[in-house]
């Protein structure tokens, strides 16, 4: 059996059913024909945005898989294995390399060690007859444990070369482990003491599933519930106890009981000290509920650490607890004093007539149109993420695609179509700005050719309206911030279905417009044109 040939009947033994990545990579051929379908992207880092998403919204049960280039394509991908790594998602990424006897010889681009920095391993191919093990590894790393990207280099002159048959590979088992018994007793008793608890979940709820016993954990206690961005949708945002999530913006609600709280659990969260998470406010007492032991302490200080499963974790609390139970009333009554105080202060932008129109009426617009529970939304670097992750409830796990860690630019186009390839059935949505369209956007004709109706929805103010403040004289002298383009032509120039909105009156009609479009297998961006917003919800 030919190297290529092992690979691809060890991906497809594994339940590897996308290949995405762009060429040349002799994968792809070998992938095809053991029916595995090639999804070639415009840019590599697109690529693996889509296969990041598939790993994401079926909490790490399917794994998406890259592959690429030797030289100008794995240089192209960094990016993309960076931003998987940030955000802790199991990918497995096949570069080609150089043939063995040049591939340390610069300036030739050597994977495994330009990207060790980006990945839980990074291991090349010598032989071809450790092509099962060294998968095996690979597979393992991203089965088990914290998630991040996995890379085995592929060297362009081993393709040929024969594996021993019969192809000694099983597929690999995933595990679990759990929490010290005496730090959970800890746990439960600091939790059912203390006067003002508050849960910050984080997306290891997300790849544990553990949604029901969060859910069961906070009504035992009455402990209302903010999510990271990563964790937004792990609790239901019209619940009573759901303070909403914590980004650069966030609601009031997530601010006023973080501050206030005596004792906060953080459950499957890394609680990463990033310009991009709400902070968690000094001198608080923390449980630290994580699967990585690393993250213990690393910028928070943790009064216990409970090490394990996110699910398992909740399980051996609930069990603590056993029946004690507190009442929710007060508190929620609170929570949604607060809420309703603070969309009151917002209402007049989520409800302007302005023109030209205000991004946060297109969000509370297109809330109240789509179907949310069936619907699976996803934010963009910058002023999209910041307008829309603390106005949007969710109230289905895996409807929302947060992300923060590492911020590039068109982002999140790619992860709606990586979702949409996995939920054929949901409306999948990425909204994005005018800056981030032009980093990705011609990867909208990859979403047309490879059949993949998403709802793109783009805010185009003709500006880098965040970077005024911070460039006001290369703006005033050489208008350095202004960027312009038609991008619902440039829609329709790909095939697919491009509209521009510049009527407040217009935004539901034309969201209902695109939705049906996208029912009927087209592609479809949505261009508003908006003001140059700079306001966010944000507390200090």
């Amino acid at each position: 059996m030919k190297a290529g040939t092992a690979i691809a009947e060890i991906l497809r033994r594994e339940g590897i059913e996308i290949l995405f990545g762009y060429p040349v990579n002799h994968l792809f051929e070998y992938a095809a024909e053991a029916d595995i379908r090639p999804i070639v992207v415009r840019q590599e880092r697109v690529g693996l945005h889509m296969a990041d998403a598939l790993a994401r919204v079926t909490s790490g049960r399917k794994l998406g898989v890259f592959a690429m280039q030797h030289g100008p394509g794995a240089e192209n991908a960094f990016g993309g294995v960076a931003q998987c790594f940030a955000e802790s998602v199991p990918v497995l990424v096949l570069p080609m390399g150089y043939p063995r006897r040049i591939a340390h010889v610069p300036p030739n681009f050597n994977s495994v060690t330009s990207m060790r920095s980006v990945t839980k391993s990074a291991e090349p191919v010598i032989l071809a007859a450790e092509i099962p093990n060294i998968l095996r590894r690979a597979f393992s790393r991203l089965r088990n444990g914290r998630g991040g990207p996995v890379l085995v280099e592929i060297p362009n002159d081993i393709w040929a070369e024969d594996v021993p048959e019969p192809l000694d590979y099983q597929p690999v088992s995933s595990t679990r482990y759990g929490p010290d018994p005496v730090d959970v007793g800890k746990a439960a008793g600091m939790l059912a003491e203390a006067k003002r608890p508050v849960i910050y979940a984080g997306q290891g709820v997300h790849y544990a599933k553990a949604w029901a016993e969060l859910r069961q954990l906070a009504e035992l206690l009455a402990i209302p519930v903010v999510t990271s961005l990563g964790g937004k949708s792990a609790f239901p945002e019209d619940h009573p106890l759901a303070l909403g999530s914590g980004g650069v913006a966030f609601p009031k609600t997530v601010f006023e009981f973080l501050r206030n709280a005596d004792v906060i659990l953080g459950i499957g969260c890394s609680f990463t000290e990033t310009s991009f998470a709400v902070a968690i406010p000094k001198k608080k007492t923390i449980i630290h509920a994580t699967l990585d032991p690393d993250h213990l302490n690393k910028d928070v200080p943790a009064a216990i650490g409970l090490i394990g499963d996110a699910k398992l974790t909740l399980k051996a609390l609930l069990a603590e607890l056993g029946t004690r139970k507190r009442d929710a009333s007060k508190v929620s009554a609170e929570i949604a004093s607060i809420r309703e105080g603070w969309l009151a202060e917002w209402m007049p932008k989520l409800t302007s007539n302005e023109t030209p129109m205000t991004p946060y009426r297109v969000i509370w617009d297109l809330l109240h149109t789509v179907d949310v529970r069936n619907t699976i939304i996803t934010h963009d670097a910058g002023s999209p993420r910041d307008q829309l992750s603390p106005f949007w409830r969710t109230t289905e796990p895996l409807t929302y695609i947060g992300w923060g860690k590492s911020t590039q630019l068109g982002y999140g186009l790619g992860l709606a179509m990586g979702a949409k390839l996995v939920h054929p059935d949901k409306l999948c949505i990425n909204v994005w700005g005018d800056a981030a369209i032009g980093f990705t956007g011609m990867d909208f004709e990859t979403a047309v050719r490879e059949r993949i109706p998403i709802l793109s929805v783009l805010f185009n103010n003709f500006s880098m309206a965040i970077e005024l403040k911070v460039m006001p004289i290369s703006t005033r002298k050489y208008r350095a911030t202004d960027i312009s383009g038609d991008y619902a032509a440039m829609a329709r120039a790909f095939g697919g279905y491009g509209e521009r909105v510049s009527d407040p009156d217009e935004i539901v009609p034309a969201i209902k417009r695109g939705i049906e479009q996208t029912r009927n297998g087209t592609p479809a961006l949505l261009e508003f044109i908006t003001g140059k917003e700079t306001a966010i919800s944000k507390f200090v």
